[in-house]
Order: structure tokens, then C-alpha cells, then sequence
């Protein structure tokens, strides 16, 4: 009497019978757990151990590449959102503006009476229709340079690198409007949309583009700091170049190796403390 034949069975499914083995654990596999593989099939666990010893894609510069530019999606909406919070209340802006201090006289506002988020939050309002010289062209150009130029170092940087240029390079802006006008009232991404331009010829020159458009664009931003000084405040656009600058020369020559997201965080660390610091010792002189 010939013997009875062994039934195999899915590993996963001790119930369901099967005959494909997993080409990478040897495994018996069910139908459901079967995925297609280069050869054969493979159980969802394989599939899984494999996705995650695969070496994700990256950008020159050390971020994740990704194909939507999201977090600039997200600054262009901030910064609508906070516009209509200023159509809607107007005194959002008074009260969110960037603002060193007062003259004497006045009742004790700004950086330097304790309203340290002014420094951030100022970047991320703009003048109103018929505010000032610009009124409404304000935010729509600024949101014009930030949609056009934001998505391209996005795409370069990946998005905590971007994120971390934005806005280190919006501090910076308001820092130097600190220490060379600490009574004036300034609003706007300017500052750091500077520093993104300042970011985008840096990475130009890094990967060895063609800079005829690349210097154009540079020399566009440098003529309107100028020509605009008058009507605008060019120590945040100063301010913001500048920090963008360094912030980008750390994200395109760090060393190519394991040390290289150590080194670039550690120069964003480094200057957002020195830029701290600088707040902190001219907020004690106007204070004194």
C-alpha cells in the first residue's frame, strides 16, 4: 500500500495548501501572500526585509529626492493665509509685524520687550492694498519669486534642507533689521526668499551649471535690493542673502561621506545660535 503524499501548507496560513515556495526565505506560500518577484515569487515578509535594504535615491546634496514640491506648497499657502488674516484684521499686523522697539515715549512693543516670534511671523505677513508703497504687488511678487525659484531649490535640497534654508534665512533677514534698525516696521518673505537666491546660485556653481541664467537672476535680485532700498527694508533682504549663503555653502561642500548631514546640521545649528546670540546682545543694549 503505497504511502499518503505530504501536504504542504502556507506558512502565514497553516489552513491553505500550497505548493510555491518563497524564492528568497524557501518558504511554502499561498496565493495571497505571493508577490511577483524578478524570478519567481516572494512572501510578503521578504518583500517587506527587501524594501527596507534598499538604498533610497538622493539629491546631490544629501536630501531625499521627491517629486512634488511640497513643503513649498505649503510656505505659498502660509503665507495667502496670513495675507487674509491681515485683510480680515488689520491689527494682525501691528501685532505680528517685525519690530525691534519703539522710540521712548511709546507703550514697550517688539523684540526687545520680549515679542521674540516677531522675528519669524513678520516674514510670513505683507503690506495691504494701500499700504505703503507696493500695497497688493507685495506679497503677489514675492509669491511669484518664491512659486518660481522655491521649487527648483526644493527639488535640489530635498525638503528638511529647504525647510531649514527658508526659514534660517527669513531669521536672518530679521536679525539684521534688528541691529541696523531696531525701530523700523517691516513685513515680508523677502528676506528669505533672498536667501534661497543666494542658495540657487550656490548650488549652480556646486553642480557645475550653465550660470549665464543663473547670474541673471542674481544680478535681477541685486539691482531690485538697490533700486528698492528706498521703499524697502534692504537690510532683511541683505540679511536674508547673506544667510542663505552660508547655509548653502555648508549643503554643497560638505564632505561627500557618512559625516556630511552631521556637518550641514551642525553649520544650521551653529549659525541659528550665533544669530540667537546677536539678538540676544542687542535686545540687552536697547534694554539697558
Amino acid at each position: 500500500m503505497a504511502a499518503d503524499s505530504v501536504i504542504t501548507t502556507c506558512f502565514r496560513h497553516p489552513r491553505v495548501e500550497s505548493h510555491v515556495r518563497c524564492t528568497r526565505c524557501d518558504r511554502y506560500i499561498c496565493p495571497s501572500c505571493m508577490r511577483e518577484a524578478a524570478v519567481g515569487h516572494q512572501c510578503v515578509e521578504c518583500v517587506k526585509e527587501g524594501a527596507r535594504t534598499i538604498r533610497r535615491a538622493r539629491t546631490a546634496f544629501g536630501g531625499r529626492i521627491g517629486t512634488v514640491p511640497l513643503v513649498t506648497y505649503v510656505l505659498v499657502g502660509l503665507n495667502v493665509l496670513a495675507y487674509l488674516a491681515e485683510l480680515a484684521r488689520p491689527s494682525a499686523e501691528d501685532r505680528f509685524a517685525m519690530l525691534g522697539t519703539v522710540p521712548a515715549g511709546y507703550l514697550p512693543e517688539g523684540v526687545a520687550h520680549g515679542e521674540w516670534y516677531r522675528m519669524l511671523t513678520g516674514a510670513f505677513l505683507h503690506l495691504t492694498p494701500g499700504e505703503g508703497t507696493f500695497g497688493l504687488t507685495h506679497v503677489l511678487f514675492n509669491m511669484l519669486a518664491l512659486w518660481n525659484i522655491g521649487r527648483v531649490v526644493e527639488a535640489q535640497l530635498g525638503r528638511v534642507r529647504y525647510l531649514a534654508l527658508y526659514l534660517l534665512s527669513a531669521l536672518g533677514g530679521s536679525v539684521l533689521v534688528l541691529l541696523l534698525a531696531p525701530t523700523a516696521f517691516t513685513v515680508g518673505a523677502s528676506g528669505a526668499i533672498f536667501g534661497l537666491g543666494a542658495a540657487y546660485w550656490v548650488m549652480g556653481r556646486r553642480l557645475g551649471h550653465d550660470m549665464r541664467a543663473v547670474n541673471q537672476y542674481m544680478a535681477g535680485l541685486l539691482l531690485w535690493m538697490v533700486v528698492s532700498a528706498w521703499a524697502t527694508s534692504w537690510q532683511a533682504h541683505l540679511g536674508g542673502l547673506l544667510t542663505g549663503a552660508v547655509v548653502a555653502l555648508a549643503y554643497a561642500y560638505a564632505p561627500r561621506d557618512g559625516r556630511r548631514t552631521l556637518v550641514q546640521a551642525g553649520v544650521c545649528v551653529a549659525l541659528l545660535a550665533l544669530l540667537l546670540a546677536l539678538t540676544w546682545v542687542k535686545v540687552s543694549s536697547l534694554t539697558s
